[in-house]
């Protein structure tokens, strides 16, 4: 259940990547078309690429989060093994979950309070929408750091029974 619910996961954020990555190349392709072929170049393109690298860049992030592959250093893991490679691992999920949780998911929800009159220049979009990927990118990590580390004693009771 774990295992289909961490594809549909996985599915739903490349679905949406994807969707923002034809987003940012069909707003850059017209902010180019439009400033030097018709010389009139598009007031909002620049801040719409802008605000979609953002949530591109954060979802990506979130998703990495679900395939381990974020940014990790892995000199002392590579020397661990059994129980103290567990416990490494729980550490680090537990330092990530604290951190996420306050960082992105708190500050966000705070960020998006202060900025909910606050509109974006050129779009007029509430600066809350922009920022909303925080908390959303956020929610996603702290799902992954739960699945992960279910993944760890599940992955480890495995290997003992086997």
């Amino acid at each position: 259940m774990l295992t289909t619910f961490r594809k549909l996961l996985d599915r739903l954020i490349l679905s949406i990547c994807s969707f923002a990555l034809m987003l940012l190349v069909v707003s850059v392709t017209w902010q180019v078309f439009s400033r030097y072929v018709l010389n009139d170049p598009s007031s909002w393109t620049d801040e719409f690429a802008r605000y979609v690298m953002v949530w591109l860049g954060l979802l990506g992030a979130s998703y990495l989060f679900g395939m381990k592959g974020h940014l990790a250093i892995t000199l002392l893991d590579s020397f661990l093994k059994g129980k103290s490679h567990i416990a490494l691992h729980l550490l680090l999920n537990i330092i990530s979950f604290a951190f996420v949780a306050l960082a992105m998911l708190s500050g966000g929800l705070g960020l998006m309070e202060k900025t909910t009159q606050q509109l974006s220049p050129a779009l007029q979009l509430p600066m809350s929408t922009v920022y909303s990927i925080l908390p959303i990118s956020a929610v996603i990590i702290l799902i992954y750091l739960v699945l992960n580390t279910l993944d760890l004693f599940l992955d480890n009771k495995k290997k003992v029974t086997t």
